[in-house]
């Protein structure tokens, strides 16, 4: 018998233990079992009761959750006071509603999103400047971002090759800003954000496009909106790794790509005049371009005198070999591309023999230089006065 056997059968005779119990004993151990079904009943019931708790309390968590989906809070009716929201080029119906809720607007972004979604036209908003109200119903805030009447700011275009100058006229038609304003704004670059290889000149860092005027933005606040505008693009491209790929300055670029817009007709001539550009330096002949000397002389004209070419200005290409010392108006895309990547060519002429069609045509030698030149006065003839 091992040890096992003793706790089995401790008497050895082979009866079961509770046959040899007393009375006693046996009353002792119903007594026990009784207690132990109690306990495991009383456990079951409160573990049914904390499950019924905790889960009760969760469907009325989740409802309230879902319910907060389903109807997101809203104000109602049309709202009060007024607020200039702006909405940005691609924004999303989230985006708006969340624009919406920061300042006011609507009570939540859900809400607005709900409407939103509801609307048939509301892919049609614009971008641009809204004069909304504040605690307004999100489908009457739809409706106000979806009629032109409510438009609050204004919309310039700055075409590509404008100077300076140029941009503050349309500016100031658009802003009721004087045009001297925004000249003395540039003449104190600090606040603009101008990249230092501008070195402190907005000539050039205007880039053209399609902007949204806050309709109580300073002159200041725009032309820095236009720097950061050229910022962003340059980044995007990479300007300055490029440039240091092509042993350029970004400077250096920027100007270049300036000449081949103020020269250039169609797109696809940029990259050729700027291989004009490459071979005329490379080979220390002058640019001679009339788009410099006017700059200098602030004119905008295709008659260009030999007067006008005796202009003192480093910006005279005629008198000056190599780049000017900077951009002489606001190139777009394309010609910041081209001047980055010229065409391969042994061109060293380009004239517009038609500018009224943007034809621009190539020369390599003199002897063809001058038989497009006779085209282009040619004409000229044929358009007197311009």
């Amino acid at each position: 018998m091992n040890d096992l056997d003793l706790f089995s059968d401790p008497y050895g005779d082979g009866r079961p233990s509770e046959e040899r119990l007393t009375r006693r004993d046996q009353r002792r151990v119903r007594r026990r079992q009784r207690r132990r079904r109690r306990s495991g009943r009383a456990a079951a019931l409160f573990a049914m009761a904390f499950l019924v708790a905790v889960f009760g309390t969760g469907g009325v968590l989740g409802y309230a959750w879902l319910d907060n989906q389903w109807h997101p809070p809203d104000y109602d009716g049309r709202g009060t006071g007024n607020v200039t929201v702006q909405i940005k080029d691609g924004a999303s119906g989230s985006v708006i509603g969340t624009t919406l809720q920061q300042h006011r607007v609507v009570k939540s972004a859900r809400a607005f999103v709900k409407a939103y979604n509801k609307e048939v036209r509301a892919s049609g908003i614009q971008p641009g400047f809204y004069q909304m109200r504040q605690r307004m119903s999100s489908s009457a805030a739809m409706a106000l971002l979806l009629d032109p009447k409510s438009r609050a700011g204004n919309q310039v275009t700055i075409p590509e090759g404008r100077r300076a100058v140029e941009v503050f006229e349309l500016l100031a038609k658009k802003t009721g800003i004087s045009a001297k304003e925004f000249q003395a704004v540039a003449k104190k670059p600090q606040s603009l954000g101008l990249p230092p290889y501008a070195k402190g000149k907005v000539e050039g860092y205007l880039y053209p496009g399609r902007y949204d005027l806050d309709p109580n933005g300073t002159a200041e606040q725009i032309l820095k909106q236009m720097v950061a505008r050229f910022t962003q693009e340059a980044d995007s491209v990479d300007l300055v790794g490029k440039a240091r790929e092509a042993k350029l300055s970004p400077q250096t670029v920027m100007t270049l790509a300036s000449l081949v817009q103020a020269e250039g007709g169609k797109p696809s001539d940029l990259p050729k005049i700027s291989r004009v550009i490459y071979n005329r330096v490379a080979r220390g002949m002058p640019l001679q371009f009339d788009t410099t000397v006017l700059y200098a002389l602030n004119r905008r004209t295709l008659t260009v005198t030999n007067e006008d070419l005796k202009v003192d200005s480093p910006y005279n290409t005629y008198t000056h070999k190599g780049l000017p010392p900077g951009p002489i108006a606001n190139p777009g895309p394309d010609a910041i591309e081209a001047a980055l990547a010229p065409k391969d060519g042994t061109w060293l002429y380009f004239i517009a023999t038609d500018p009224t069609n943007k034809v621009t045509k190539f020369a390599t030698t003199d002897e063809q230089r001058q038989q497009i030149e006779k085209e282009f006065r040619a004409w000229q003839k044929a358009h007197p006065g311009q």
